[in-house]
């Protein structure tokens, strides 16, 4: 009776460090590990060709002029689901409780179907306040020293917060935050637009937006992105006018 409880015990407790290793294991990192299935875009895809085919139109929710092009034309899951476009919303969807919106770009030549990280794009906000609530209080910005001609890193012991652990979902690697001289904050994409250059084997144009390298070969877009063009062989955001 003694062993049969002691090997209970022990299974108890193996069972325990189990939960708890998951409980702690980095949220970032299992966010990663979370990629969407490709066919829950490829249907939604099939989905949004069939619906413009039918009335000529995108099913997106209304945005403001000024919204980013990397996040602006979300599309209208309640219009397709309404409408029997659709019988049920991918559950990588926001609207169903997943990480990620789903986004249209190319609306007026070539209507594509894109993925956008909650996670990063909420980690970015996060600081975006404490940078402002700072900006307020001090009246001035808490940035460190020059990434890039009109960009700087992120002074985050001034903000008296830790630096959030961002990971690309194009290469896997982690991602920096930096802000423009007004304190907005972007994610910096310098490496992962590096990769893109050299994989497409082609001298980018002086004015390309070499974003577009990477949301034509990925189906994500970059999160909290500035312009970012190749200056002097190498990939620099684009200081905001």
């Amino acid at each position: 009776m003694n062993r049969w409880r002691s090997a209970s015990l022990a299974a108890i407790m193996i069972v325990m460090a189990i939960v708890l290793s998951g409980c702690l294991y980095p949220e970032e990192e299992r966010a990663s590990n979370e990629l969407p299935a490709k066919d829950a875009v490829l249907n939604v895809q099939a989905v949004v060709d069939q619906y413009q085919k039918d009335t000529s139109l995108l099913p997106i929710l209304n945005s403001e002029p000024d919204t980013p092009v990397y996040e602006k034309y979300r599309i209208d899951f309640g219009k397709l689901t309404r409408m029997k476009y659709m019988s049920d919303i991918p559950p990588a969807a926001y609207e169903k409780g997943g990480s990620y919106y789903f986004l249209i770009i190319n609306e007026e030549t070539d209507p594509t179907v894109k993925l956008m990280n909650l996670s990063v794009y909420q980690r970015v906000i996060d600081v975006q306040r404490e940078i402002s609530s700072y900006q307020r209080s001090k009246g001035a910005l808490p940035h460190g020293e020059q990434a890039y001609p009109g960009y700087y890193w992120i002074d985050y012991s001034a903000l008296n917060i830790r630096e959030p652990k961002l990971v690309s979902v194009f290469s896997g690697q982690s991602l920096q935050t930096m802000m423009d001289a007004g304190g907005n904050v972007y994610v910096d994409y310098a490496a992962d637009l590096m990769q893109a250059v050299q994989k497409s084997g082609a001298s980018p144009s002086p004015n390309q937006d070499l974003r577009e390298l990477l949301v034509s070969r990925s189906d994500f877009v970059p999160v909290k992105s500035p312009v970012y063009h190749f200056v002097d062989n190498e990939p620099k955001p684009v200081a905001a006018e």
